[in-house]
């Protein structure tokens, strides 16, 4: 391992994320954020200052490094920089008012670079709007990856690049598409920011405010589900605003490289996109039984109001975005039982949604459809592919694997919930996980969209940021971290 490769990254990381809360300095100085007690502008200006020095530091002890980063340095950086990012960008909630305890900061902070949407917050009212900016910033940086976009910025990376890019992204570059990691990354972060100015263009045009529309706009496309209202959604009562939010979590929840390839004008890519219609298929299915349930066992709802309520939902947590207009918690037994199966289930490969990913699932049934098959005819030849490609056998074992250590995983981590939470509840438990490891937000019960995380004891909060961090990197470049003999043979 290259130490000093490793530190020079992680200043550079850090100086990155140091020009992100500059932005959020800016605005409150803009905004003249002078509170009695904590102040915003004072908070900004420490966090700024501490991981500047930080990122500064780690880059004067890089010096010399020498070489280009290999895939070992590069998976490293995955982990170590996000944890880092979150230590960091928890500065400016400790700081700041309503002024969280340590722990708390930390979960709030690796809610937004997860972009889970998971809050400890009580009161968003009593937020200044710049601790509200970083907050939807942070799950901006996070949706597509602040390491993709690390990639895209600097050339000097060589073959750990495409580690970096892996690792902290399920974007694939296969499918034909030959060109440099670094021109993949900046053609996914133009698209991206483009779809992003485009939903803040519709946001404003709709009627939120300059600040509301930059806010949701960002949380919406990386499926973030940050709001700066405590009703969420709710809170603005236009079903025009719900219908473009609901399209661009689903364009969010997409793989970001059907758009790469739509602009290259590879219709053929497109039609072959098998997961793109298994995705479009689900949220149809869901919203229709969803709407049917709230409409003819809850009552009280339209067929009109039904569908509006069913399908921005569905989306909103099959997408792990996690905005809500109703108290889903309060919906029929079907309803929530959808509502926490689709949670597991999550977007596109290559989307900026959570959950273990369509393409997996799909794949993971036809490994058990050929296998059931295989018991009665043992000479039988298979052949399985996805989204048009040959499926290997390494990747059939990776499925497998990963499907069985999301179960393994949420069992665990629901036990363990409810050991440190007794009085939450087995249901309240289960749900605290999935959303938080699936990288949903709100679960049901204790924990659902008319409450929040805040209250729990720190052990679980760190637990509960832990998986947070699991589901987002997708378990494998948290845990070699945990690995020191695979280091040292590596």
């Amino acid at each position: 391992m290259n130490y000093r490769l490793l530190s020079k990254l992680l200043g550079l990381l850090l100086l990155l994320l140091g020009s992100a809360m500059l932005l959020c300095l800016a605005y409150a100085w803009w905004d003249q954020e002078w509170q009695d007690g904590l102040d915003a502008v004072e908070g900004f200006i420490a966090s700024v200052a501490a991981v500047t020095v930080a990122g500064a530091i780690l880059l004067r002890l890089g010096r010399g490094s020498g070489r280009e980063i290999l895939r070992k340095e590069g998976i490293a950086v995955v982990g170590v920089g996000w944890l880092m990012c979150a230590t960091f960008g928890a500065l400016p909630y400790l700081l700041c008012p309503p002024g969280l305890n340590p722990v708390e900061a930390f979960f709030e902070s690796m809610s937004g670079f997860t972009t889970t949407g998971s809050t400890v917050i009580v009161d968003l009212r009593q937020c200044p709007p710049s601790l509200l900016l970083w907050r939807a910033l942070t799950q901006w940086l996070g949706g597509l990856g602040i390491l993709v976009l690390f990639v895209a910025l600097l050339s000097t990376l060589g073959v750990g690049s495409k580690a970096l890019f892996h690792h902290e992204s399920s974007a694939k570059t296969g499918g034909g598409v030959q060109a440099r990691i670094q021109d993949v990354a900046m053609r996914l972060w133009e698209i991206y920011l483009g779809l992003s100015v485009a939903c803040f263009a519709g946001l404003m045009a709709l009627g939120m405010n300059v600040f509301d529309a930059l806010c949701h706009s960002m949380t919406a496309l990386s499926t973030g589900g940050f709001s700066t209202r405590n009703e969420s959604i709710a809170a603005f009562g236009s079903t025009s605003i719900e219908l473009w939010l609901t399209l661009f979590m689903l364009l969010g929840g997409w793989n970001f490289m059907l758009y790469a390839w739509l602009l290259r004008g590879r219709w053929a890519r497109w039609v072959a996109e098998e997961e793109g219609k298994v995705y479009l298929a689900v949220l149809l299915g869901v919203t229709a039984f969803v709407a049917a349930n709230l409409v003819l066992v809850k009552g009280g709802y339209s067929w009109s109001a039904g569908f509006r309520h069913a399908s921005f939902q569905v989306v909103s947590l099959m997408t792990t975005t996690g905005f809500g207009t109703a108290d889903f918690d309060q919906w029929p037994p079907l309803s929530r039982l959808l509502l926490l199966l689709i949670m597991a289930v999550g977007g596109c490969a290559g989307s900026t949604a959570g959950g273990i990913k369509l393409a997996r699932w799909i794949l993971f049934l036809k490994i058990i459809r050929h296998e059931i098959v295989r018991a009665f005819r043992p000479n039988q030849v298979f052949s399985l592919r996805l989204n048009g490609n040959p499926a290997d056998d390494v990747m059939k074992v990776q499925t497998v694997f990963f499907v069985a250590l999301a179960g393994v995983t949420v069992c665990a981590g629901t036990v363990l919930v409810s050991l440190m939470e007794p009085a939450l509840g087995m249901d309240s438990g289960l749900s605290a996980v999935m959303a938080t490891l699936f990288n949903v937000g709100p679960g049901l019960g204790a924990v659902g969209p008319a409450s929040n995380f805040a209250g729990l004891h720190p052990g679980t909060l760190l637990l509960l940021s832990l998986f947070m961090l699991l589901g987002r990197l997708e378990f494998f470049a948290v845990l070699v971290l945990f690995m020191p003999s695979l280091w040292r043979k590596y």
